[in-house]
């Protein structure tokens, strides 16, 4: 029996439901976040995308609104374990094919400010240390069951070129917290990629550019890129990993980074 195209078209839909792949997105409700939530949610993948609020955010409350279907919000602060530990056990059961931990701070790189050599605010440095490395870390072992139950089996996390050791650019100056919190995720990361590779999983870090993010309003100099330049090469990338990958830094456009 043919089906008439209104049965096709149901077919396809549930079919195409059946075989979405998902994606997990940690502070997604405004800029590296948030595109790659869209560019997943465009791409047709079944999108959890995280935030720290009480309630919804506007951006990802409209996000959902567009699609209702693939985008599903979920509350989940990256320095609160019992939050993570709360939605690994909700989403028991739930294969997640791309787990990327992207929620940061990077606090003000400006002189004299709290990250500056004279002007150092050390009580400053545990929020960047648990937002920024050990958030990651957490989340990384709460859903590593969700990881492994899944086809592509793929963890990420958002770096920076200026936790990089190896970097042989213009100096940066200041950013202390910034810098040591994003070189302890990257080891942090390396020992993650290491003791998940034998269950098949891939670990890897990104480096994102220095991406025009909403915060930096209408500010412009060199080099700056849009988010969607910086998550479409990210996702590119992300795609192209495989297991031999595991445990490497790579830049958006595909590059190596140095640690």
């Amino acid at each position: 029996m043919r089906l008439t195209i209104a049965a096709a078209a149901i077919a396809a839909f549930f079919a195409t439901s059946a075989d979405a792949k998902t994606v997990l997105i940690t502070g997604s409700n405004s800029g590296i976040g948030l595109e790659f939530a869209k560019q997943y949610a465009a791409k047709g993948w079944d999108v959890i995308a995280t935030h720290r609020r009480s309630s919804a955010p506007d951006s990802l409350a409209a996000l959902h609104n567009e699609y209702p279907d693939q985008v599903r919000v979920e509350t989940m602060d990256v320095t609160n374990h019992d939050q993570i530990d709360a939605l690994a056990s909700k989403l028991d059961g739930t294969a997640i094919d791309v787990l990327i931990n992207n929620a940061g701070i990077t606090g003000n790189f400006r002189e004299p400010a709290p990250q500056s050599f004279g002007t150092l605010a050390y009580d400053d440095w545990e929020n960047f240390m648990r937002i920024n490395a050990l958030g990651p870390l957490k989340i990384s072992e709460a859903f590593a069951a969700h990881v492994k139950a899944s086809e592509d089996k793929k963890i990420l996390a958002v770096s920076s070129l200026a936790g990089s050791f190896g970097y042989q650019g213009p100096s940066m100056s200041g950013g202390y917290w910034y810098k040591a919190s994003k070189a302890t995720l990257n080891m942090y990361m390396k020992n993650v990629a290491n003791d998940l590779k034998g269950d098949g999983v891939t670990v890897a870090l990104l480096s994102p550019g220095t991406v025009k993010v909403e915060k930096m309003g209408d500010v412009n100099f060199p080099g700056l890129i849009s988010p969607a330049d910086s998550i479409g090469g990210m996702i590119s990338v992300i795609e192209g990993l495989t297991i031999e990958d595991s445990g490497a830094y790579y830049r958006y456009d595909g590059t190596l980074q140095p640690f």
